[in-house]
């Protein structure tokens, strides 16, 4: 059996991650409601309330089908195409009409494209399947993050637990550099998060900051660690600028660090070593 070129390998993980992009909206949409509904069952357990007749959880996220989110009908399996869908029916419901959220191509545009990035970097191999679970599970946690201000242990941990046990191969770092990196990840965000909430009595982050930046040092070592929180810093502050000038986010509301520690996370993964050297090269040092 004649070997694939780069070319098609890569054109077969763009249209699984576009297939894949369809599942993490779901997750992005479905899992933060499972949670809301699932604490305020813990809290009234924990406060012992009288007992109330129990509210029915949303929708999971694997069994129960798509349904458009105003009329609530189901969606055929055509209107559910990756990408396609949503361009044939023009971002509109069939049934309804009501506009449906941009996020949905979105997501699958960004599930392709970096599906596809991921496999042509590292070829037919398993560090490209590992590198796609880590490119999924970020698409997901950043999605939850920027619409709930969530980071959910549910994607963390085993985002964290990934990279830690790649690391016994070794496929990306050893043992010790991501036990290491793990630990200095979350040390350091957990430490500026004390000293900035001891100084002026807020919180400047959560704690799913420290875990995702713990699951980087993981997956590419504490060396990794600054140049990511140097990057997702510059990112975030071009973005929230951005946004505070054109008058599209007040001051006063907190932007979610999680989606420039994903995107500054990402990009060092595929790009780090292009990075560095065109850092150096810019600036003269070696």
């Amino acid at each position: 059996m004649p070997e694939l070129p780069l070319w098609a390998w890569t054109t077969v993980a763009a249209v699984l991650g576009l297939l894949v992009g369809s599942f993490l909206n779901v997750v992005i949409l479905r899992l933060p409601l499972r949670m809301e509904a699932m604490w305020r069952e813990q809290a009234r357990e924990a406060l012992e309330l009288p007992a109330e007749e129990a509210e029915p959880l949303p929708p999971g996220i694997v069994r129960e089908p798509s349904h458009c989110p105003h009329c609530k009908h189901r969606l055929s399996v055509f209107d559910n195409i990756p990408l396609f869908g949503w361009l044939l029916l023009r971002g509109r419901c069939r049934y309804c009409k009501a506009p449906i959220s941009i996020q949905y191509p979105l997501v699958e545009l960004l599930g392709g494209v970096l599906s596809a990035i991921v496999v042509w970097k590292f070829g037919p191999t398993w560090p490209a399947l590992a590198g796609l679970a880590f490119t999924w599970l970020l698409i997901a946690l950043a999605g939850i993050d920027f619409r709930t201000q969530y980071l959910p242990d549910e994607l963390n941990y085993p985002l964290l637990w990934i990279g830690l046990l790649l690391s016994l191969q070794p496929m990306f770092v050893s043992p010790t550099s991501a036990i290491i990196g793990a630990a200095i990840g979350y040390l350091s965000l957990w430490s500026v998060y004390w000293l900035f909430k001891l100084a002026t009595g807020k919180e400047g982050m959560g704690y799913g900051d420290f875990k995702m930046l713990a699951a980087m040092g993981a997956w590419m070592g504490a060396g990794a660690l600054l140049p990511i929180v140097l990057l997702s810093s510059l990112v975030g502050t071009l973005i929230g600028g951005t946004l505070i000038v054109l008058r599209r986010h007040k001051a006063e509301v907190p932007i979610p660090f999680g989606p420039f520690i994903a995107m500054a996370g990402w990009l060092w993964f595929v790009a780090g070593d292009w990075l560095l050297l065109t850092y150096q090269q810019l600036t003269g040092l070696r």
